[in-house]
């Protein structure tokens, strides 16, 4: 495994916090300890506190990472998520889904302003970009592929295609780490990540099932 090989587990708005904790339970001790496997689990803002201390009690080579960020820090933000106060659970936040793009009308700004946040507090931002256009906010090094069209339709981008997209990516903006996402499982992954460019995965769906996510670690 040369470089980092980053597999993460975005949950959406899926599984309290006892169906979060048996997940922990099972993933956890199949995780295989290496330093450049980086296995990422992204639940609700609800479950943040309570998965990071069955982590740590348990010393599980699992981070945790938020959904999301709030663009501004602490203040008269109702509903907002500061970075400051997330720091203490998170290591790592998903900014950019195009499922918030889209439901929730965030722009290229808000990203970046969230992006801001999250580097101010050490937290990962990691982005996504539905396309080559789409902008990199400065600092962040971490970027996701997720064409909108293969997200939760069982149908993934071509991992030719993908590695075509992350060459793209870092031409323009450099030392960055590129995943995949949208539709990748474990009959898939390896295909994805064998691609010289590509540093990974965002997994969505099949990262919902125990089962299937320790299916997709043991392909690595």
């Amino acid at each position: 495994m040369a470089g980092n090989t980053w597999i993460i587990a975005n949950w959406k708005s899926n599984k309290n916090i006892a169906e979060a904790l048996d997940w922990v339970s099972k993933v956890g001790p199949q995780i295989p300890k290496n330093e450049n496997l980086k296995v990422v689990v992204c639940p609700t803002f609800t479950c943040l506190e309570e998965v990071k201390k069955a982590i740590t009690v348990s010393n599980f080579p699992l981070m945790v990472g938020s959904q999301d960020l709030s663009p501004y820090s602490e203040g008269s933000y109702t509903g907002e998520e500061a970075g400051r106060i997330l720091k203490d659970v998170i290591e790592l936040s998903l900014l950019g889904h195009s499922e918030r793009r889209k439901n929730f009308g965030e722009t290229d700004e808000m990203v970046s302003n969230k992006v801001k946040q999250a580097l101010d507090n050490n937290i990962i931002p990691l982005v996504c970009v539905q396309d080559e256009n789409v902008s990199v906010p400065e600092g962040c090094k971490l970027v996701a592929y997720e064409p909108v069209w293969a997200i939760g339709s069982g149908t993934p981008d071509t991992p030719e295609n993908d590695q075509q997209i992350a060459q793209v990516l870092k031409s323009k903006y450099g030392d960055i780490e590129v995943l995949c996402g949208g539709s990748v499982n474990s009959g898939n992954i390896k295909s994805f990540v064998s691609q010289p460019d590509i540093s990974g995965a965002l997994i969505g769906g099949a990262s919902l099932n125990a089962d299937e996510f320790i299916k997709i670690l043991k392909e690595l």
